[in-house]
């Protein structure tokens, strides 16, 4: 085995498995292996979804969602591996009885014609504990040092990008300067994983685009010093389901601002949340402006410790003064599974911008979001004479879910 060749695959096998850990699961959901990026001539990478011990056999998937069968012998070679090595310098030597359900691996060997089976020489496994207590430390440090906003300005002669991101004092406008040492990467149209985004140049920005930076801010908080950016334009869009096919992961909805039909591909790795109907959030959710009070004389937003959906005054949970930051409070929602999902709910989808307007592959996707949407339009100025607000009127200005965490 060559090592720059094995160096490589396992900083294969290092970015996709942090974002995966947390993943809605099809697994009927349709596959395309000729475009599958896991599987080549030599290797198959993906999730151990069933494991034949009296065959010496695992089924793994990948993470776009073909089934490749591993298949072993007392020649195999298994080996652990931390999630971020590059080299098995550092690698436990382990047997086939330590290999479980969950775990990411990658099998290396000659791969069948139909690339459907793969007798591994040596199977490279990164536990399912170890990926879940790396990403939760990447999740924690992002969250800690991150930066999240839209990209309001660039400037191609220095390199410097000027967001607008939202604070608890409402609006900023940051500046992040692009040097050669920043890692700079992009979503590709239709990508959906934080791990998938491709390395980048800065001509490839664009003013609207959704900006998430790793990084430290300076003492006037006017300028973020970044070491790693990521960006991506994306889509958000938002309407009522009116067909689900579970068979192939895709929702029928009509979309609220052009009235016009669109499927929502629902793949494995896609984010899927609930938003509580008003009745189940103890007296409601209020979104107020920016110095608005709400109940008791209380400035509308979370108090100190209460987080970014914490309970306000009156026993509801409350987003106000401008300050209160919707991208976290979304973050915090409960996950459910694509079964979940109904015909007649309201949905708010985001996605990259692919190859065909009709088709949107989701990145994040939010159920019963009626009420969300509610609220987010009556922050919106009204078009003279019109008495209701427009229920999608808000969805520019107070959702930015397209860019995940790790």
């Amino acid at each position: 085995m060559k090592a720059p060749f094995l160096a490589f695959s396992l900083a294969i096998i290092g970015s996709l498995a942090g974002s995966s850990v947390h993943a809605q699961t099809n697994p009927t959901a349709a596959v395309a292996p000729q475009a599958d990026s896991s599987i080549s001539a030599n290797r198959a990478l993906g999730e151990v979804k069933v494991i034949d011990a009296p065959a010496k056999q695992l089924i793994i998937k990948t993470d776009a969602g073909s089934l490749v069968t591993v298949v072993l012998s007392d020649a195999t070679s298994f080996m652990r591996v931390a999630p971020g090595e590059t080299t098995l310098t550092n690698a436990t030597k382990i047997t086939f009885g330590d290999v479980a359900e969950g775990d990411r691996v990658m099998a290396m060997g000659k791969v069948s014609d139909d690339r459907k089976l793969v007798p591994a020489r040596t199977l490279i496994v990164m536990t399912k504990a170890d990926l879940a207590k790396k990403q939760e430390a990447d999740r924690a440090e992002w969250k800690r040092r991150g930066i999240l906003g839209i990209i309001t300005a660039l400037k191609p002669e220095t390199k410097e990008i000027t967001i607008s991101s939202r604070t608890m004092a409402g609006p900023q406008s940051i500046t992040i300067p692009v040097s050669e040492k920043v890692e700079l990467r992009r979503y590709a149209p239709d990508s959906i994983k934080f791990a998938d985004a491709q390395t980048a140049k800065f001509d490839e920005l664009k003013v609207g685009d959704q900006l998430r930076a790793l990084g430290e801010r300076d003492t006037a908080g006017t300028t973020f010093t970044a070491e790693k950016v990521v960006t991506g334009s994306f889509k958000t869009v938002a309407g009522v389901i009116t067909a689900v096919d579970p068979a192939t992961g895709e929702l029928k909805i009509n979309d609220m601002q052009t009235k016009q039909p669109l499927t929502i591909v629902v793949k494995h790795d896609a984010v899927l949340r609930k938003f509580p109907a008003a009745g189940e959030m103890g007296g409601g959710m209020m979104m107020g402006r920016p110095g608005s009070s709400g109940a008791g004389g209380q400035a509308a937003g979370p108090g100190p410790g209460a987080g970014a959906a914490g309970p306000g005054a009156g026993g509801g949970m409350r987003m106000g003064g401008g300050g209160m930051n919707v991208q976290e409070m979304l973050e915090r929602l409960p996950m459910i599974a694509l079964s979940e999902v109904k015909v007649g709910d309201t949905i708010i989808v985001s996605s990259t911008r692919g190859a065909d307007p009709s088709r949107l592959t989701a990145i994040s996707l939010i159920s019963g979001a009626d009420t969300l949407l509610n609220m987010l339009a009556a922050r919106q100025p009204q078009p003279s004479g019109q008495t209701a607000p427009n229920p999608a009127a808000g969805l520019g200005t107070g959702i930015q879910f397209g860019i995940g965490l790790p």
